[in-house]
Formats: structure tokens, C-alpha cells, sequence
């Protein structure tokens, strides 16, 4: 399969198989005006396997969605065909309405109005938890 290269974009690279339509999905690509291309389970020397999602247009991420979900994968920045930024997200210390309080007890749940806040609680584990009553927040 071959798959055209962009002038100006973005090529989320070295995602962790899996976890590519989660990117897609949180991120709200489908949403986008441009071609987005999406390819799961492509052959990798460095990791085995791995998804990796072109973005034919410059778009403003959410550098924190993407460490939460995968803090390993790689965004290429592309200006007239090369790369002109290369980086890893990191893992945010702090989520704001990515994930959702599922306690009923919460004040989230009382003040819908009110931001859903997630912090990390343990880097090791990648556990985030609600800023308002402690539970822990699943993707």
C-alpha cells in the first residue's frame, strides 16, 4: 500500500499499535477539511508494528491528548515536504474535559457546567485522577 507524502502537515508517527483510532477520535480528526490517513498495524524495524496518521493540512493538536494516549509516539511537522519539527508529547500532569468523572458523588456530575479535571497521580502507571473527589479516570 502506498500512500501519498504531504507538503504541509502533520505525520503522527511511531504510535503504539492499537491506539491510533483513539488518536483519531480524541483528537476530532474526523472533523477536519483535508485528507487524514489513518494506517494500523504497519510493519516497523524499530518497534515491530505500529499506526501512523497523516494529517494533509497544518492543524493545531492537543499536544496533552496525544502524551496521554500515547506519550512514545512521534509528530513530524512537514512544510514543504520536510520535516521541519520533530517531537514526542509527553505526559501531561493535568487533563481538562479529555476524560469524564464517572462517580456520581462527584460535583461534576451536580455542576455540568463545571470543567472535568484529571491529574496525574502516578507517572509510572499513567493513572490520572479527578481533581474534585479522587476517582480514577479511564480511557
Amino acid at each position: 500500500m502506498n500512500v501519498d507524502s504531504i507538503q504541509n502537515g502533520i505525520v503522527i508517527d511511531h504510535i503504539t499499535p492499537g491506539r491510533g483510532m483513539d488518536i483519531y477520535r480524541y483528537l476530532h480528526l474526523e472533523e477536519l477539511d483535508c485528507t487524514v490517513a489513518i494506517m494500523l498495524g504497519v510493519r516497523s524495524s524499530k518497534n515491530g508494528n505500529k499506526d501512523l496518521i497523516k494529517i494533509d493540512a497544518p492543524i493545531e493538536l492537543n499536544v496533552d491528548v496525544l502524551g496521554f494516549i500515547d506519550p512514545f509516539c512521534t509528530v513530524n511537522i512537514i512544510e514543504n515536504g520536510r520535516i521541519i519539527r520533530k517531537f514526542s508529547p509527553e505526559l501531561p500532569a493535568r487533563l481538562t474535559d479529555v476524560l469524564h468523572c464517572r462517580n456520581p458523588r462527584c460535583i461534576t456530575q451536580a455542576e455540568p457546567d463545571l470543567p472535568h479535571v484529571f491529574v496525574l497521580s502516578d507517572p509510572a502507571k499513567q493513572t490520572y485522577r479527578c481533581l474534585y473527589c479522587e476517582t480514577v479516570g479511564k480511557r
